[in-house]
């Protein structure tokens, strides 16, 4: 197994970074533009929806699409290193319509197809996407998806509490929040040593910077909490079989957010859905490993190649 330092020595084109309105909301995003692309990547993260934990995953799948793709990664809404939208929450249908918003205002203009690849919730996220622009995305990737509630696992359960309550959730983005009074080597250590030594500096980097900010953590717990409410259903089987051939996703073994009982049953919905399951010993967080990220990136660029054989 190559090291961290080995895989991440490997060549790679570095992302962009920019804050940029959609609407009127300022937006990070990460960018890998190449100079005649196939197609257009857009990457719609999981919550916390700080795409800078993304960056290794990023520019490891820029480089196995061999610059066939530019790809575009967009943030949540106000899940940033500063605070632009001061005493804001917003709820998972907010951070929906903030992606549409984008693609009516930013990519209309986009020539070649689109390709969604999304994590977790944004799997979720990327299917309303789908339902809005079918015509200009060909396919959607959703990676570890959660779409919809596990009633089976003890931790959602618990998370799902703490974000219901406002109290808890204001206590719980308090505390995290006054580690921003540790000085920054202070917090790389404290969040190496608590999450363990395998998490990648980008991860932690990503962790010191957006996620130790009261806001941040407010509204990651404040659209989790809507994302237990809106996910309490079942998911659209009927969308899903009528587009199976433009989906494919990627489980894994001991995930309560897209638990395998959930790919038992997308295939008996919609059975021309492309599915895998990840057995290398990533995890959800598989963006938080050098490993991890590389891993998946070569996961979604072969299931690309495999559909549009002529990238081969």
């Amino acid at each position: 197994m190559e090291s961290e330092k080995e895989l991440m020595n490997n060549a790679k084109t570095p992302v962009t970074s920019r804050l940029s309105r959609v609407s009127e909301y300022l937006t990070l995003f990460l960018f890998l533009i190449t100079e005649d692309p196939k197609f257009h990547v857009l990457f719609i993260p999981g919550n916390p929806g700080v795409v800078p934990f993304y960056k290794d995953f990023l520019e490891s799948l820029y480089e196995f699409l061999d610059g066939n793709a530019s790809i575009t990664a967009i943030g949540q809404i106000s899940q940033t290193s500063k605070d632009w939208e001061p005493g804001r929450l917003f709820s998972l249908q907010e951070q929906i319509d903030h992606k549409v918003g984008f693609i009516r205002q930013d990519m209309e203009g986009v020539k070649v197809p689109i390709i969604l690849v999304a994590h977790s919730i944004g799997s979720y996220i990327s299917l309303d996407i789908l339902r809005k622009f079918s015509e200009k995305v060909v396919y959607c990737i959703g990676l570890y998806p959660f779409l919809t509630l596990n009633k089976q696992s003890t931790k959602q359960s618990l998370i799902g509490k703490l974000a219901a309550s406002s109290v808890l959730s204001a206590t719980a983005s308090f505390l995290i929040a006054s580690l921003r009074l540790l000085p920054v080597w202070a917090a790389r250590r404290l969040v190496s040593n608590s999450l363990g030594a395998s998490w990648s500096d980008t991860a932690v980097q990503a962790t010191c910077t957006h996620l130790r900010q009261y806001h941040t953590m407010r509204n990651v717990l404040y659209m989790a909490m809507t994302e237990f409410r809106e996910l309490a259903a079942e998911p659209d089987w009927d969308f899903m079989r009528e587009n199976q051939s433009r989906l494919a996703f990627l489980f894994g073994i001991d995930d309560h957010w897209g638990p395998l009982q959930l790919f038992e049953e997308i295939s008996k919905q919609a059975p021309g859905t492309s599915l895998s399951i990840e057995r290398e010993g990533h995890t959800h967080a598989f963006c938080c490993t050098v490993a991890g990220s590389v891993w998946v990136a070569q996961h979604v660029a072969t299931l690309i190649k495999n559909r549009f054989t002529h990238l081969q």
